[in-house]
């Protein structure tokens, strides 16, 4: 039976069709894309997380994404930030995200509302706080009501903060999200109770705006869809679940999030970002989220857990190979987004208004290894010409009418081929090359053509209708290059065949009354293209040759520049009008007009000066010293381990402590059939093991005969952010056990003959550790004996339908990518005899699959327990790193115990002509944590891929202080602060 739907849906539902030539402030849409008062836009969207960053860099890093022709922010609401301890909100300073919604709105942006709240976002927990783990019977994301009951207190403080800035209150929130990617978990039908439930907590609350989903969907909202590749998938998807509704990108993945010890994530290139986004396009989504256009860092503990294996740990940078990098610099990724958001701001109207020609109505001639397809409106058509060639070549299509068009294009390549689109009055455009730019600045009606260096790129004007040719032609008024003009007197077509240098071209004429401005341009050159406007759109200027370009809140514009002798354009209404200078000239001005800055005289020139690169600011070389005695002291009023959340603590270290005795003298196994995080086994003071694969562990450990100490420090490494199992208990809890056996059961798997597909021969032993090529769901057995034991816990990658001795174990929520479980299987396995294991085969290799057996009288009893505060530095002594000092610690070293570190260095020094960036590389050490000024800038690991880690120069004083905490005791003699890259190419004024 369908719920009823409420009265406020409905209402919403009502206004929400509303006339699209209503002269309001609302948003409006059709099949086809959103209505602004009566206009359509093209939602080019900069996902940034305002908590993911200092507040005195919200600026810059949202100034980037407007620069990069972004229309709108998208943006999460994290609710553990705002709400760290129950009851305490928080919505100051860095976490005042109020003022980050204003501040989108000073800077003329739309905005994506997205609170959850549930957010995924690799970051802990999902958004959670930590102690809602702890309500009793707590169940997440659905219609739980103890947790209904918090998610509503929380919506109860973070939907007004939104409501006051939505666009009925004159504010620039656009759309609001309900959950996030609940899809994942279950269908549409199954999730409709809970997503309705959501969905109108937050319209009575007062949102007014549509409301969208991400991967799922709910009655009334409008459905987007979250991917990297697959555009044409997921839009006939879209299309035929919701036919009269924009088809959007809710996420556009640009790169990926890398965990601790895994491969760094760089395998999204810009060329292949090039490419995706004009899939988008030649499919027909009308909005784009760029997640991520600027991804952060995850500071503090917030750094969250997914599933795919057992240690998918988030490492402190949320860099995630963006456009925009962990420190706000631009990237080829950035360069690649901002070209084809200007491509889409110059010819946006013809993407929103078209539909795909029907692939037997195309009537386009081109060579073998390529392909066409397009979409029309009217009469104006764009194709989108693909590369299926191993090289780059130029190649030549043919239109209708025998036009026939070279174009430049890479493998894999797609290049958008404009065909008689009209550009202004009685003048039709038809171009092989990319069009960045097609608009009124200073009276000229000036289009952007872009290609490679070197390469020549024809573009074609008609004057007329496609019927009927207008009276006049095409007059030349100036040229800074030499280019050939054709005309087709029959068409009244002019056909100009230019030629991109790395110096920027300019041609000027008048095409049917209409002056008309050539900006041509190399590709490096269109990199470094700038296109600014004010939030009232009152004012428009372009700057050329910029390597980066900032806008101050007075509308200043400052670019760094890299290469003195490049040349460099101003266009538009600059205050001193239209310019083209070297980069030298723009240093020798300011030397000019400021006379108190130092220069350098050279002989029978000007006074210049390019300043020097700021140095990096340097540690003392041997810090002072605090060594950790791990105790504790606290006793477990259960006895035995509990969790962080119990505990009272949401992130950092606890320290497990137990005394127990033995009868033998050597090596032992210590089972944890539930951890879930790092930890360092240390037994009579000395470490015996580090845990990394964590769920369940036995690990061989020393011990000696009589009594011993055993102790666990296990460090909160983040909570599952994505999965059906949120909330797991951090850290050890539940019992501990002394012997036991753990087994590989990842090879020496039966099962009925086959032949493997790949290589035609006869399989009947399958190894798991390997790659294999057989059907899935074809069952495969194993067997096993418990030599002894009682208990049994299997942890790894067991497939769906797993049976031992013929009765199949409870998988709740399972999703066979996940590939990970931890199973109790205690109650299934028969001391004694020959167990069989029992599962359809689904993939492999598989990374983990062990089988863990002990005994039940092995428990260690009576734990301590200490948490992150037990190990602050009590006292300080001095730390001789120097080699030449004789008795001093040997370089590369460890003190083989925890130890803090502590260094004092002051703020560099730069003067207005460099922005600087700081950095800390941790060449040496082992594991730990690292605080700047009382800020915690999250987690280290030196196992890659991460390697240095974002100082923000905002968290800085005049004189600072480092602490490092190190797990091993690692010597720092390689610790050492850098600054980045960028840092050493100076900034100039470039004009008002």
């Amino acid at each position: 039976m369908t719920e009823p739907t409420s009265l406020l849906f409905q209402e919403q539902e009502n206004n929400k069709l509303s006339s699209k030539n209503d002269v309001h402030t609302e948003l409006t849409y059709d099949a086809r894309s959103f209505y602004l008062n009566g206009e359509r836009i093209f939602l080019n969207s900069a996902t940034i997380h305002y908590f993911r960053m200092p507040k005195e860099e919200w600026r810059d890093v949202l100034m980037k994404a407007k620069l990069a022709g972004m229309n709108c922010i998208d943006t999460y609401f994290a609710w553990n930030v705002h709400e760290p301890e129950e009851g305490q909100w928080s919505f100051e300073g860095d976490n005042d995200c109020g003022a980050f919604l204003d501040l989108c709105a000073e800077l003329g942006m739309w905005v994506i509302a997205r609170p959850g709240p549930f957010i995924c976002a690799e970051w802990d927990f999902g958004g959670f706080p930590y102690w809602l783990g702890t309500k009793e019977n707590v169940k997440f994301r659905e219609n739980n009501e103890t947790y209904l009951h918090y998610v509503q207190l929380y919506f109860d403080q973070i939907i007004p903060i939104i409501r006051k800035r939505q666009l009925s209150a004159g504010g620039t929130v656009i759309l609001v999200q309900v959950e996030n990617e609940y899809g994942y978990l279950m269908d549409d039908e199954a999730a409709s109770t809970h997503m309705t439930t959501l969905r109108d907590g937050i319209l009575e609350r007062g949102i007014d705006v549509p409301l969208i989903t991400c991967v799922g969907g709910a009655e009334g909202t409008i459905e987007g869809a979250n991917f990297w590749s697959g555009a044409d998938g997921h839009y006939a998807n879209l299309r035929s679940k919701q036919p009269d509704t924009p088809k959007i990108v809710t996420e556009f993945w640009t790169g990926w999030f890398e965990n601790w010890g895994g491969p760094s994530a760089i395998q999204k290139t810009p060329s292949l970002l090039d490419r995706r986004i004009m899939e988008i396009l030649r499919a027909g989504y009308t909005g784009i989220s760029y997640y991520m256009f600027y991804g952060g860092t995850n500071f503090g503990g917030y750094g969250g857990r997914t599933l795919g294996d057992s240690d998918i740990f988030m490492i402190t940078s949320y860099d995630y190979d963006a456009p925009l990098s962990e420190y706000g610099r631009v990237t080829p990724k950035y360069a690649v987004t901002k070209n084809l958001s200007y491509f889409v701001r110059a010819f946006g109207s013809l993407l929103m208004e078209s539909e795909e020609i029907a692939a037997e109505q195309i009537q386009v001639r081109h060579p073998g290894g390529i392909s066409v397809r397009g979409r029309q409106t009217g009469q104006e058509k764009i194709w989108f010409v693909e590369s299926h060639k191993d090289e780059r070549e130029t190649v030549n299509v043919t239109l209708e009418e025998g036009r026939t068009l070279p174009i430049s294009i890479h493998p894999g390549q797609i290049v958008p081929l404009l065909d008689r689109v009209q550009i202004a009055e009685q003048v039709y455009l038809t171009a092989g090359a990319l069009m960045t730019g097609n608009e009124m600045i200073n009276g000229e009606l000036t289009l952007f053509i872009t290609a490679d260096r070197g390469q020549r790129s024809v573009v074609e004007l008609e004057l007329g209708t496609r019927r009927e040719s207008v009276a006049g032609n095409i007059i030349l008024k100036e040229s800074t290059m030499q280019v050939l003009i054709e005309q087709d007197a029959g068409r009244n077509a002019y056909r100009f065949d230019l030629f991109h240098f790395q110096e920027p071209g300019i041609m000027r004429f008048e095409a049917s009354g209409i002056a008309i401005r050539f900006i041509i341009l190399d590709r490096d050159a269109m990199n470094r293209t700038w296109r600014m406007e004010t939030a009232d759109g009152q004012s428009l200027r372009y700057a050329i040759g910029f390597d980066d370009v900032d806008v101050t809140g007075a509308g200043q514009v400052k670019g760094m520049i890299s290469d003195p002798e490049r040349t460099t354009m101003l266009l538009g209404d600059w205050l001193d009008g239209e310019q083209t200078r070297t980069g030298r000239e723009f240093f020798t001005q300011e030397v000019e007009t400021q006379p108190e800055s130092a220069s350098i005289a050279v002989e029978d020139q000007p006074a210049w000066v390019i300043p020097p690169a700021p140095p990096a600011p340097v540690l003392r070389k041997s810090p002072e010293i605090s060594r950790v005695t791990l105790t504790a002291k606290q006793r477990s009023a259960s006895g035995h381990p509990i969790d962080f959340s119990e505990y009272g603590q949401d992130f950092g270290y606890l320290l497990y402590e137990c005394d127990f005795d033995s009868t033998v003298d050597g090596m032992m196994n210590l089972v944890l059939p539930n951890i879930q995080d790092t930890a360092r086994i240390i037994v009579n003071g000395a470490e015996q093991a580090l845990v990394r694969q964590v769920g369940a562990a036995a690990v061989p450990i020393q011990v000696t005969q009589g009594e011993n100490m055993l102790q666990l420090l296990v460090q909160h490494m983040g909570r599952l952010n994505f999965s059906p199992y949120l909330g797991e208990h951090k850290g050890v809890t539940g019992a501990v056990y002394l012997g036991g056996q753990v087994q590989d059961i990842r090879r020496d798997w039966q099962m009925e003959s086959e032949t493997d597909t790949s290589t035609g021969t006869e399989i009947g032993t399958i190894h798991l550790d390997e790659v294999n090529s057989i059907r899935g769901g074809t069952v495969l057995r194993r067997s096993f004996t418990l030599d002894g034991m009682d208990r049994a816990v299997l942890v790894g990658a067991p497939s769906k339908g797993l049976r031992i001795n013929g009765i199949e174990i409870p998988m709740p929520a399972y999703q066979d990518w996940f590939a990970f479980q931890t199973l109790d299987i205690s109650g299934y396995v028969k001391p004694g005899v020959v167990n069989t294991l029992e599962m359809p085969y689904s993939r492999s290799p598989l990374n983990r699959l062990e089988l863990i057996t002990y005994l039940h009288e092995g428990e260690l009893q009576d734990w301590r327990m200490a948490g992150t505060d037990a190990l602050l530095p009590a006292s300080w002594e001095s730390c001789n790193l120097s080699e030449d000092t004789p008795g001093v610690i040997t370089p590369g070293a460890s003190y083989s115990q925890p130890v803090w570190y502590r260094w004092r260095f002051a703020k560099p020094v730069t003067a207005g002509h460099h922005k600087v960036n700081l950095m800390l590389r941790l060449t040496g050490m082992s594991k730990g944590t690292i605080h700047v000024n009382g800020h915690h800038l999250g987690r280290y690991w030196q196992i890659g891929p991460q390697e240095d880690y974002k100082i923000p120069v905002a968290w800085l004083r005049e004189e600072n202080e480092l602490l490092i905490f190190d797990e091993e005791g690692r010597t720092p003699e390689r610790v050492r602060l850098l600054l980045d890259e960028m840092s050493r190419y100076p900034w100039v004024m470039a004009g008002k």
